[in-house]
This record gives structure tokens, sequence and C-alpha cells, in this order.
């Protein structure tokens, strides 16, 4: 087992997209998989009846909960008994379950995946609704790049180098409910001090972010210095985060409501902080590359764009050309919400969003050239995408560029 790879967390996964018996509830009271064969590569060979533990999840785009149960499965041979009685050498291989709430959900077409966990031998059950971005990511997750034929396809080796667990991976990886730990404890006493054991504002957890970075360059490879901005103080406020919060659960909680006030508002701050890092590491280097802008601006019906090139007094000039403005949502996930940037500075014709978001949907992508929406992403996420949209997609650089020779009202 390598350390960084999904083989830390699990020790086979398959992927097949479920078929209308599979997934029907009304049409099949099977409750089963048959043509599993290929399961014998993860599961093994079953002797008898072999139970597992299953946690089943259910996941949309437009729901930001899945559902989840907890059940069992059942992994056999259905001619094992006829082998050792009759002589029939016939082998078919079965996995059962038991009715959920989860696969009552699930539709012909979903994608279905199931994966061995590592630390408990419990399997993993993802059903991902069909065309989705979340089904997208879990397929890149995990490596299947298509699922074309309509068996399983399985993946025993998960130590590859596509497994390595990156910031685009990790995010996934928490999507679906696997913690990954990442610390920096040789800045917590620093953090400690200087923070006298409280959470920083935003603005103060940035400035101190990049101060750990030493002296990079800010003017050049702004795709991967944004990345390195981000990823690292996403690990630094974690790191606080586990201590103060630590400190916070031996005190104890007078009553359940007290316990989950505190759930939530450490969730919220969570939420929040990550938004903000990513826009207060973007306003860093737009100042550093001497890129005029203005931050939350207030246009028409008192909308404000997260960036407005060159700014809120030439967007309201009605002699400054419109071809030279520019504005730019900042979103760490899209899901729905990249919508909002439509109703947001109406001179501007064509939108763009930055998002650190990786494996967005066919779908979703075809939806925003539709409506003239660019997507804007660090470079090393574009990998995450399909072929046929990474010509379409723009780095930091790319924009960066883009709104510098408007800036100068250069024609574009």
């Amino acid at each position: 087992m390598k350390n960084g790879f999904l083989s830390q967390y699990f020790d086979g996964v398959a992927a097949k997209i479920l078929s209308e018996v599979e997934a029907n509830t009304l049409v099949s009271h099977q409750h089963e998989f048959n043509g599993v064969e290929g399961l014998r590569r993860i599961l093994g060979e079953p002797t008898g009846k072999v139970g597992y533990h299953a946690k089943f999840m259910y996941f949309t785009d437009f729901d930001d909960e899945p559902i989840t149960e907890d059940g069992d499965m059942t992994w056999y041979d259905a001619r094992q008994k006829a082998r050792l009685e009759r002589d029939v050498m016939r082998w078919e291989y079965r996995l059962y379950f038991k009715a959920n709430t989860v696969m009552q959900a699930a539709n012909a077409g979903d994608v279905w995946i199931i994966a061995r966990q590592k630390s408990t031998d419990e399997l993993l059950v993802i059903v991902a609704e069909q065309d989705t971005t979340i089904a997208s990511q879990v397929l890149w997750l995990f490596g299947f790049s298509s699922l074309e034929h309509t068996g399983f396809s399985i993946r025993e080796e998960t130590e590859l180098e596509q497994d390595r667990i990156a910031f685009a991976s990790r995010i996934i990886l928490e999507n679906i409910g696997i913690e990954v730990a990442v610390n920096e404890e040789t800045y917590l006493d620093e953090m400690l001090r200087r923070f006298n054991g409280t959470f920083p504002t935003t603005r103060k957890s940035a400035a101190y972010t990049r101060e750990t970075l030493g002296d990079i360059d800010y003017t050049t490879d702004v795709d991967d210095v944004l990345m390195a901005c981000y990823e690292r103080e996403d690990i630094l406020f974690r790191t606080l985060e586990k201590h103060i919060v630590g400190q916070r659960l031996k005190q104890g909680f007078t009553d359940v409501d007290d316990f989950f006030a505190f759930a939530k508002s450490t969730q919220n701050r969570r939420k929040s902080r990550a938004g903000l890092a990513l826009e207060n590491h973007l306003e860093f280097l737009l100042q550093k590359n001497t890129i005029r802008y203005d931050r939350t601006p207030e246009t028409e019906r008192k909308a404000k764009p997260d960036f407005l090139f060159p700014g809120i007094l030439e967007y309201r000039d009605e002699s400054f050309p419109a071809i030279n403005l520019s504005m730019l949502g900042v979103k760490t996930t899209c899901k729905d919400r990249w919508r909002q940037v439509l109703q947001e500075a109406d001179r501007i014709e064509a939108k763009h969003i930055l998002t650190l978001e990786s494996a967005i949907s066919i779908n979703q992508t075809n939806e925003m050239q539709g409506l003239n929406v660019q997507l804007v992403l660090p470079q090393k996420i574009h990998a995450s995408y399909k072929p046929e949209q990474q010509d379409w997609l723009m780095n930091l650089d790319d924009f960066m560029r883009l709104v510098r020779d408007r800036q100068t009202q250069k024609s574009i």
C-alpha cells in the first residue's frame, strides 16, 4: 500500500451502468445483481453465502446532501450446491441486497459503483444520477473513463499515478464520505501564538498562508501559484481547526441542541472560508499582476459580481466600450449556482466563472457554452475533464491575459 493513493482506502472498485431490471424494483423484486463474475477479483471466491456490511449513497447534482442508508449485501455462488451435489460444473455469482431508500431512488442509466473499503472491509455503494457532474466525478476519481458495456468494469490496482490523491481527488473523496487526513502540525504552535488560539480573519489567514510559502513569483505560473496558495491555506486551516474543535469537544456540551449548534457553525465556517480563501488569493494575484478590478461592486438590481474589470466606474460609463469589460464569478464548486452570474453585470455578454471543481459533466458545460458562460480553472484541474471539453476550458493565465488586454482597450 502506498501513502497518498486510493489504495489507502480501497481494496478494489467496480462500476457499471444500472439496467432497468437492476434499478427498478417495480420491474424486479430480486434485489440482486446477476452476471457479476468480475466481482470475484475484489470479493474473492465465496464459500457459501458471504455477508458484507454496506453503506449505500445516492447522489444527484441538485441536492447538497446524498441519500444514505446502512445495509447488508450477500455475495454467493448460486450454483455451488449443484456442483457439490450433482457435479454440475457451472458457476453463477450473485450479489444480493435488501431493499433500501438508495436503490429505490436509483434509475436505469445511473452510475453504480461498489468499493471495498480497506479499513473496515465494508462495501461502499455509490449510485450517481446519470449525466450529472457527481457521476462524472466519481468515475474520474476511480479511473473509469467510460462504461460502454453492460457488465461491471473492475479495478483491483489503485496505486497507479492516476490514483494519487491530489487536491481534486480529496474533495471528491470527502463528498462521498471518506475523510482524508491532512495537516501541517509544524505550523500549529506558531498559528496558536500568532492568532491567540482563535480562528483568524480570512484575510489574515490568506496573508499568513502566503508567508509560509516563502519567496515565490506571483507573476508567472499563476495557475500553479493559485493552487499552491489555496491548498496550503486549506491544510493550515484544517490543522488549526482540528486543535480548536478538539479543545471544544473536551469541554462537553450542555445538551443536544448545544452540540448541533456547534456542529452547524463548524460546517458553515468551513464552507464560507473555502470561498473567501479562493477570492482572497485571486485578488492578491490580480494586484501583483497590476490588473485593475473592483471586488463585489453593485451593478443592476443590486447584483454584486465577485470581480469586475477594469472597474465599476468604467462599467457605469456608457461611453466605455462593453467589449473591454469583463466579470468573473468565483465559486469553489459550481453545482447549480453557476447560473447566478447570468443576472450579474448586464452590459457584459460573455460571463466568466473561476472554479476548482473537477470533472463537471458534459451536459453542464454544454449548457454553460449555450448561455455564453466561460469556465476558468487552474491548469492542473483540466485533466479531470473529458478530452472534448478540454479545448474549451480556459486557465487562469489565459483569463488574466484577456482582461489585461481589455484593460489597455485592445480589441479581443
